[in-house]
């Protein structure tokens, strides 16, 4: 698809005005609000655990609930945005948020935290669609563009990073429940500034929002991520079975009234263009092949080497800094290269540096860490931000809204099954391990659940028999550790191989759009 092209009037003089950075300084203010909140979680489990005790599942629920609901409405928020228009989508998402917030903070019990971060889902899913639409919309030079892409992305990164060394220090000083507040000063600044800052942009010919669409979109997404994850955690049911059919079904259904609608929620025909199919295969595989491993890690840090919560913050900013350096780079790489070198070489760096952890033992020294998070955040930040801009720049600006949000779909449904599968390989591999000899039964079954809670059965027993249940369960996370790398290692040189044949030809735009 190419942008329908008219001579230079008057109007098109905002292309080059400088307004459009000021624009993007409030949206990325929504990426960090979305960013901080998805890290300051895996920093905060292990004092969630102690407080609200769930059962393992119940943690696993607690980690990728936000990501299911996320992923299920996504597409029928960004079809929304375009409709309604998108700042006045991401200005109520983000009041949303912040409220929903502090639902989370104060959360009582495992159920309640589980509904609050499924809430918390519904509200995030107005967020990112609407800021990459906003960003198609106000950059018209595809160089420029690239650069907002670029810096949207290192502002996700950078929000990675600041999750978790300002929930480090909030949590060294405060309840876990205070990770979540962090939201409500970054919400009002994008509000407050954002009424003033932000142009409108919508779609005038996108038709009738079809509620029917929304709903086959929610089933079929939470439906079949849940029939994964049961798989994965409990072997095959009768249950995961029925969320399967039910949820393939919804999907079904979804894609064929897409085709018959005049205005879909969603133009199946975007995942014609090879480049797009292939940008958004990567992107689901790759954070599939990150995710799991990344919610497990800070538990390592702090339960296993025994770090700080504000240590194990900074441990993990490697990453980030990584991503940001080649995030802001990327597209300029890209166009010299090429997008798939750039794409598949990032990948395969990613997946090469998980292969190292799967070295990881429980007194590794930080320096292999540190360089393989370095080196993950480096090669992450060359392949999400050309993937996000080979998606926007292959379609028409009025579809933005869409585009964007089966981007952040393939993200975030990428996260849930990551969480899911990896999370429970390392479980499977945990939960197995030997109980010393004369733990009591209870205790071990507590101990066996996760690892916070081995931490907190192991306080209650005398001083030989705690350090011979937290060695055990300490040394069974590791291994889980190390196989859920492995697997997430070959998923990732697996994807990098496939996006250098299907991204084979695909180029960035150079010309102005007007």
């Amino acid at each position: 698809m190419s942008s329908t092209y008219r001579p230079t009037t008057r109007a098109d003089e905002t292309v080059y005005r400088p307004g459009r950075w000021l624009a993007l300084s409030v949206l990325v203010l929504a990426v960090l609000l979305v960013a901080v909140d998805a890290t300051v979680l895996g920093l905060a489990t292990p004092f969630l655990s102690e407080d609200l005790e769930p059962t393992g599942n119940q943690l696993l629920w607690i980690g990728d609930v936000y990501s299911f609901v996320i992923a299920g409405l996504l597409v029928s928020m960004g079809s929304l945005g375009d409709r309604i228009g998108r700042k006045k989508l991401l200005l109520g998402g983000a009041v949303a948020f912040g409220a929903v917030s502090v639902l989370n903070a104060y959360a009582t019990s495992p159920e309640m935290m589980i509904a609050a971060r499924a809430l918390l889902g519904v509200a995030g899913a107005t967020l990112m669609p609407s800021t990459l639409a906003l960003i198609r919309n106000i950059f018209h030079d595809p160089k420029e563009r690239s650069l907002a892409i670029g810096i949207w992305g290192a502002m996700a990164s950078a929000g990675a990073a600041v999750g978790p060394v300002v929930g480090g220090f909030l949590l060294e000083h405060f309840w876990w429940g205070s990770v979540f507040l962090i939201n409500l000063p970054v919400m009002a600044v994008l509000v407050l500034v954002g009424v003033k800052l932000l142009p409108e942009s919508r779609n005038a010919v996108a038709g009738p929002w079809d509620l029917a669409s929304v709903v086959l979109s929610l089933v079929g997404m939470v439906g079949v991520v849940y029939a994964i994850k049961e798989v994965a955690s409990h072997g095959p049911s009768m249950g995961a079975g029925a969320a399967a059919v039910t949820g393939a079904a919804a999907l079904y259904g979804f894609v064929r009234r897409q085709l018959t609608l005049p205005a879909p929620l969603l133009d199946m025909r975007l995942f014609r263009h090879r480049g797009f199919s292939g940008a958004v295969l990567a992107d689901l595989l790759t954070i599939l092949g990150l995710s799991g491993l990344v919610f497990f890690l800070s538990q390592f840090l702090q339960l296993v080497q025994g770090r700080q919560p504000f240590e194990a913050g900074l441990a993990e900013l490697p990453a980030a800094l990584g991503a940001v350096a080649t995030g802001l780079v990327a597209g300029t790489v890209a166009r010299r290269f090429s997008v798939r070198a750039v794409v598949a070489g990032g990948l395969a760096a990613v997946g090469l540096a998980l292969a190292a952890l799967t070295f990881l033992g429980q007194s590794t020294g930080y320096p292999l860490l540190g360089a393989a998070l370095l080196v993950v955040g480096a090669g992450a930040g060359f392949s999400f931000t050309v993937t996000a801009d080979v998606i926007l720049s292959s379609v028409p600006k009025e579809q933005a809204g869409a585009a964007s949000a089966v981007s952040e779909t393939a993200y975030e449904l990428g996260a849930a099954l990551g969480i899911a599968l990896l999370g429970s390989v390392l479980t499977g591999v945990y939960s197995g391990f030997a109980t010393p000899a004369g733990v009591p039964a209870a205790t071990a079954s507590a101990a066996h659940e996760s690892l916070g809670g081995a931490v907190e059965a192991a306080a209650g027993l005398p001083h030989g028999e705690a350090a011979a249940l937290l060695g055990a369960a300490q040394e069974a996370f590791v291994d889980g550790l190390r196989t859920a790398a492995g697997v997430g290692a070959a998923v990732l040189l697996a994807t990098a191989v496939a996006a250098w044949f299907l991204l084979r030809g695909q180029k960035l735009a150079d010309g102005v759009e007007h």
